[in-house]
């Protein structure tokens, strides 16, 4: 039973996540919580580290909720629910992309959906902003290490694009961050 609600529940977040991993927070958590699957301090964490390893964010965490919960078993269904949607509509897609992004109608609906992407990843980050400032404790209480971790990557993005005339490779932002969250948590 626990692989069949981790297929239709990953199934619905591939099936209705749009504008990429970030979009699909909102998705994943609302099935994560609604399962039981992980707390919500245990999801965040989890985003973060699928964000610092190789592969879609929504690939990594479904496959590591999956397993966590039913094994290779549960990864494998997880992972197979949360790809299979966007593999057939890439499919789909392909047979029809000569006339198909050639109507008007298809570039108005992807012109209006841009901003609402954005918004949703926006809403995502004040969300987790206010949830690790105002988190389970009540009342204000920031982690001053993220803060400062925050503030020292901005730093290294955008004084890199102001010294080196070029953005910052995110490769290496993530190994900046992943060096710097092991001194600032691990040590």
């Amino acid at each position: 039973m626990i692989c069949f609600d981790l297929f239709l529940g990953f199934l619905r977040v591939g099936l209705f996540a749009f504008g990429g991993a970030y979009g699909a927070i909102p998705l994943i958590r609302d099935v994560v919580l609604a399962y039981g699957w992980l707390s919500d301090e245990m999801l965040a964490a989890m985003i973060a580290v699928s964000e610092s390893t190789p592969g879609p964010i929504m690939v990594n965490l479904a496959t590591y909720i999956g397993n966590s919960q039913a094994g290779l078993p549960g990864a494998a269904l997880a992972t197979l629910a949360v790809i299979l949607p966007s593999f057939v509509i890439i499919l789909l897609i392909m047979i029809a992309l000569k006339t198909l992004l050639k109507n008007p109608y298809v570039q108005a609906v992807l012109r209006g959906v841009k901003p609402c992407v954005t918004g949703v990843v926006l809403a995502t980050g004040i969300y987790m902003i206010l949830n690790n400032c105002f988190g389970l404790k009540g009342g204000f209480s920031p982690d001053w290490r993220s803060i400062v971790l925050s503030a020292v990557l901005g730093a290294v993005m955008f004084g890199s694009k102001a010294v080196l005339k070029k953005k910052t490779s995110p490769i290496v932002l993530i190994m900046v961050s992943a060096v710097l969250g092991v001194m600032a948590y691990g040590i």
